[in-house]
């Protein structure tokens, strides 16, 4: 259903970017922001999921500047890898990553001529947090259980647009007082917490909880119907 464009970012890298669009008529634009094991299918189906519902959509690729055409499965050894690249991510001189999701939003907007909300999952959901307190461009953010998101650095950033936050109550590595410590101090925030673990979104791994994933993309969905209109 899509195709890999190459964004500029403002410092000139060139990014690769998975691009899903619309059949019909166009809703708005969604960016989508990977887990750490890249633009991999699984990714890419998400992003053509929301093309199917209107949006254009696309997913780009936050690893390139460290490592370029990630797409890892979910074994121990993906697992390993993609954490490697995340922290090495991580630990660019800012802006880093940011301007390649900002990139990504000016030509979603661009591109499709209407507002423009993000989604992401595991650090992609991090990604997203930070895009919705800092960058340009965005009417609405959809963090799906960020990992770091619950630190106390990331809980004093101040969102710029709705923000609908995702997480679970069995996740390892999100603990249930740290959302509490979210929830408090971001009452604008809507929050869902879900019966299951990390990655419950996740088709491809063995913490997919399809009830769950089914009634947070309802969710998201309605959100991004009333936000990005």
């Amino acid at each position: 259903m899509g195709q890999t464009i190459q964004l500029s970012a403002a410092d000139g890298q060139q990014i690769p970017a998975y691009v899903a669009q619309p059949t019909g008529p166009v809703k708005g634009a969604v960016v989508v922001v990977q887990e750490i094991f890249g633009v991999n299918s699984h990714i890419c189906q998400v992003a053509d999921g929301y093309a199917v519902e209107g949006y254009l959509a696309i997913a780009p690729a936050t690893f390139h500047r460290v490592h370029s055409g990630v797409a890892l499965g979910y074994t121990e050894a993906d697992m390993g890898e993609g954490f490697g690249y995340k922290t090495a991510v991580e630990a660019l001189p800012a802006p880093g990553v940011m301007q390649d999701i900002q990139a990504a939003i000016d030509y979603a907007a661009q591109t499709s001529g209407h507002k423009v909300g993000i989604v992401g999952y595991c650090w992609g959901g991090l990604l997203t947090w930070r895009a919705a307190c800092t960058l340009k461009g965005l009417s609405a953010a959809a963090p799906y259980y960020g990992g770091g998101m619950t630190t106390e650095a990331e809980i004093a950033r101040q969102p710029q647009v709705p923000v609908m936050a995702h997480f679970s109550n069995q996740d390892k590595y999100i603990p249930m007082p740290t959302v509490e410590a979210f929830v408090q101090a971001h009452p604008a925030v809507q929050v869902f917490v879900y019966d299951a673990h990390h990655g419950f979104n996740c088709d491809q791994r063995g913490s997919w909880d399809a009830p769950s994933a089914a009634l947070a993309r309802e969710r998201s969905l309605a959100f991004f119907a009333q936000t990005l209109a």
